[in-house]
């Protein structure tokens, strides 16, 4: 899970000054760019530039501060918790097992996404992450519709790491060996070094990684700690944002928001076997209605002809002229060496290699629609 809201990375919409993160002093000694994004200042990326970063992560390991999502408890057994959130959202949250996690949505009355998420068991707690944009809005969802003995409290008082790369467990195993019986998914409080962590086994860049939620006083020595082992280098929101778009993960604000479904977004899965035998979730009508019947609409890849990329609002042309959908996400890809995007286009055009048009700077430029994602994950699942 992952948002950039709408407009370029570090035109943040909110008016106030931004918020250091923990690890701000460190950025700053790195060199990173600073930008605002979603009330925190953030790195932008560092003096390699977002290119390499990008490819470092592919290759090796990179190092993301992402402790502006918001990182939530809620107090009360982790049975009853389930049970209570599970009328918010469409996963099966009763068979959520210790040490385990799921990715689901906060939907609304027509089905629509107020935000994607992180749920997860630890023993009999359990804890959310949410987007850094949503967190008082999905304090306040979560507050008027859990019982009162169910209280959500954000945690201001940690932060989140993301170690991502075919070279991040080995460098974890390091300084955990117990990291190396944790599948994608799974999530085990532990000892990093010295240093008491919750690590999840999960990341959104496409590649194998961990999340790595620690006390924010605790953060800048882990970090240091990290970025001291071989092959891992720091790496910023620019390469989260071409990472993430290659591996065709959405957005909450851009990809994805209150308007749409996941079955238009493609998130169909998130929605439990248990959970569609009896359609207790807000918006399960309209939900049913899609899955049965099919969306007007469908989120693609979309691959632009030439070098122009496509950004986000471009819209996007049937080959008779009319109208056919909007680009949500876009830009260059590192790993394929190309522009790439995706978007929404009518369920009559949304199938793999039909040919549209993007209006590009008032110009209809060729692309295609392509399978997602655009790189294979590379998670390291179950055996």
């Amino acid at each position: 899970m992952s948002e950039f809201l709408p407009g370029e990375i570090g035109q943040d919409p909110e008016p106030n000054e931004p918020k250091p993160v923990a690890l701000d002093a460190l950025h700053r000694r790195l060199g990173g760019r600073m930008v605002a994004f979603a009330g925190f200042s953030l790195p932008l990326h560092y003096k390699p530039g977002i290119m390499a970063e990008h490819r470092h992560c592919r290759e090796h390991a990179a190092l993301f501060d992402v402790s502006h999502m918001g990182q939530v408890v809620v107090e009360g057994p982790a049975a009853a918790a389930a049970e209570a959130l599970e009328r918010l959202v469409p996963a099966d949250l009763a068979g959520l097992a210790s040490g385990r996690q799921v990715y689901t949505a906060l939907l609304d009355e027509a089905g629509g996404i107020l935000d994607d998420l992180i749920v997860a068991r630890l023993g009999d707690r359990l804890f959310l992450v949410v987007n850094a944009a949503r967190r008082s809005p999905d304090l306040a969802h979560l507050t008027e519709r859990l019982p009162e003995r169910l209280r959500p409290r954000l945690l201001e008082d940690r932060a989140l790491l993301a170690l991502q790369g075919p070279g991040a467990a080995a460098v974890m195993q390091g300084l955990a060996p117990e990291t190396a019986a944790l599948p994608f998914m799974s999530i085990a409080e532990m000892s990093l070094g010295g240093i008491t962590a919750r690590v999840s086994r999960s990341g959104y860049t496409g590649e194998d990684g961990f999340e790595i939620s620690v006390a924010a006083d605790r953060a800048e020595a882990l970090a240091t700690r990290l970025l001291g082992e071989p092959g891992v280098l720091p790496a910023g929101l620019g390469a989260r944002d071409s990472l993430r778009l290659e591996a065709g993960l959405p957005l909450y604000g851009q990809d994805i928001d209150e308007l749409t479904t996941p079955v238009e977004a493609g998130l169909s899965w998130i929605i439990a076997r248990r959970r569609r035998t009896v359609w207790d979730f807000p918006g399960a009508a309209a939900i049913r209605d899609h899955l049965e019947n099919g969306p007007p609409r469908h989120r693609v890849g979309l691959r632009p002809d030439g070098r122009a990329p496509a950004r986000a609002q471009t819209p996007v042309v049937a080959a008779d002229g009319t109208a056919a959908g909007t680009v949500t996400s876009g830009g260059f890809g590192p790993s394929v060496e190309t522009p790439i995007a995706m978007g929404y286009v009518r369920r009559d055009l949304a199938a793999p290699g039909t040919k549209l048009f993007l209006t590009v700077r008032g110009r209809n430029l060729p692309g295609t629609v392509t399978s997602l994602p655009f790189v294979a994950h590379r998670y390291a699942r179950r055996r």
